[in-house]
């Protein structure tokens, strides 16, 4: 027997979801930077695995609350089911609400040994997790929870590299570079034509002397699509909706090199990913909203790092909001209580 690979090891674990098991990489990625990484060097594990795991449950156990399963494996098909076994990891890191039996099933099975870590809020008892990691403007406490100001993200250095490589000519570019993100209908905003008309005539007001990089999601309506596809090629604007009709994602390389950004008010993702860049989010209303969502905005208002479009572009500083570097931190310590460097 070996006395394991260095470094703690580290299990993200999520349904699938990208937006669900990207806040589980960007912390396991922020535990990966070089300080961090050597503060739990001393950590050896033979239980380090090179790919998230990946948990879809099916059957009747989905329609009971995830803290009431009474056998979560069998909701399992049988390969994801085998990807649950000893040795146990040093770090769990879970998001959705379908992790939620596994982590407490976790918990359990690696007797204390495994710090297990959810995200989001799992709308349980806290103390089944023993680490949780909930958006602020969820109003959650407790004395094993850690808010952060909306989802944690991170971009390490090689992957911004990496993208700059492959868009070398982005580098270049003259004059103010802008950045929108246009999301979509959710639960509880909508993408009116009426929104996007707006945006629309925004954008075409503003583009003189200005470089627009203009990105949709999955969530982007239709007639929304249309419009701003056909309003970026009378702008000579760059528009990326997919890899399938517009090549490879530049998304990460806009982030690093544009100069403000748009964003639509309703994802909290793409309202973080700017501001961990440090650049001035300009928040564009929809339609809809809610308490939850007016404390979301409020935290990046809070921190200087959002403000409501009005019409104009501002330019300002503030320090990159980079909330998976703080939990991240607050993760390591509680490994060392564990695990201490002697």
């Amino acid at each position: 027997m070996t006395d394991g690979k260095s470094g703690p090891a580290i299990w993200c674990v999520a349904d699938g979801r990208a937006g669900i098991l990207n806040q589980t990489l960007a912390l396991a990625a922020a535990l990966a930077e070089p300080g961090r990484a050597a503060d739990l060097a001393h950590i050896r594990s033979h239980a380090h695995r090179d790919t998230p795991v990946i948990l879809q449950p099916e059957g009747w156990q989905l329609a009971l609350p995830p803290n009431l399963w009474p056998s979560p494996l069998s909701a399992l098909p049988v390969a994801q089911r085998e990807l649950l076994a000893p040795p146990w990891p040093d770090i769990w890191i879970a998001a959705g609400r379908r992790s939620i039996p596994y982590s407490r099933m976790i918990r359990k099975l690696s007797g204390g040994k495994t710090l297990v870590v959810q995200t989001q809020n799992p709308r349980v008892r806290m103390a089944d997790f023993d680490l949780v990691i909930p958006p602020d403007h969820d109003g959650v406490t407790g004395p094993n929870v850690f808010p952060v100001v909306g989802p944690p993200v991170w971009f390490s250095q090689a992957r911004i590299d990496d993208s700059l490589a492959r868009f070398p000519s982005l580098r270049v570019v003259q004059g103010q570079k802008v950045l929108v993100s246009i999301g979509g209908d959710s639960k509880n905003h909508r993408m009116t034509e009426t929104n996007v008309a707006a945006f629309e005539r925004a954008i075409q007001r503003l583009a003189q002397g200005r470089t627009f990089w203009i990105t949709v999601s999955r969530r982007t309506p239709e007639h929304a699509r249309v419009r701003l596809r056909r309003l970026a090629s009378t702008i000579s604007a760059i528009f990326w909706e997919n890899e399938e009709r517009d090549g490879p994602n530049p998304y990460v390389a806009f982030l690093s090199q544009c100069d403000a950004a748009m964003v639509t008010c309703e994802s909290a993702n793409m309202i973080a990913d700017p501001a961990f860049f440090g650049k001035p989010v300009h928040l564009l209303k929809l339609d809809g909203g809610g308490p939850r969502f007016d404390k979301l905005h409020a935290g990046f208002i809070d921190r200087r790092a959002a403000r409501w479009f009005t019409g104009s572009l501002q330019t300002w500083t503030y320090a990159p909001v980079r909330e998976a570097a703080r939990a991240a931190d607050e993760i390591v310590r509680r490994v060392l209580e564990r695990q201490p460097n002697r």
